[in-house]
């Protein structure tokens, strides 16, 4: 019996200037950017600086023979997954993507959560609501039906309403996605 090996390779585009990248970027997509660092009309950290400023959350890789110390510094503190200089070895630029494409995944499940949490948030009504911030208080339900003036039998179905609506099995998990947005 042979074992078969399959190798995915990400889709790889390039684009002849960074107007014809914005131009055709879609958020949907996933990727990332491996950038030079000296590029006609903006520079790659002028383009990364307009990836944070537009909130553009796409992972860069720098690739360059116009590297300097603070050049790379600051690329790093804008958050770039690797400055490398060329020539480059092909298993460490591969790394970076795959380090790259790694981060992209981690941010969009992060991103979908946050989208999810925040659409059953807006089905509570505002009575759930007003449970809910003193749950996150860390008030009991006693305290709650004394302070928003109700029995303790209300705030009980109220937030028993509201953690099926936020498909939370317990108080813990409640807290941790409403926190975690």
């Amino acid at each position: 019996m042979t074992a078969t090996v399959k190798i995915m390779f990400p889709r790889v585009e390039a684009y002849p200037s960074v107007e014809a990248f914005l131009g055709t970027y879609r958020p949907a997509r996933p990727g990332c950017l491996v950038l030079e660092v000296a590029m006609p009309e903006m520079s790659g950290l002028e383009l990364q600086r307009k990836l944070i400023h537009d909130k553009i959350s796409l992972p860069v890789i720098f690739v360059t023979a116009h590297a300097n110390v603070p050049m790379a510094v600051e690329a790093m503190q804008l958050g770039a997954v690797n400055f490398l200089e060329k020539p480059v070895r092909e298993h460490q630029l591969w790394g970076s993507i795959r380090k790259a494409l790694d981060l992209d995944a981690q941010c969009r499940r992060r991103r979908a959560r946050r989208q999810q949490v925040e659409e059953r948030l807006s089905r509570l009504t505002s009575g759930e609501h007003a449970v809910l911030d003193l749950l996150l208080d860390g008030k009991m339900n006693k305290e709650i039906a004394t302070e928003l003036g109700l029995s303790t039998r209300t705030i009980e179905d109220r937030r028993a309403k509201l953690m099926k609506k936020l498909d939370a099995s317990c108080l813990a998990e409640l807290i941790q996605s409403v926190l975690t947005r």
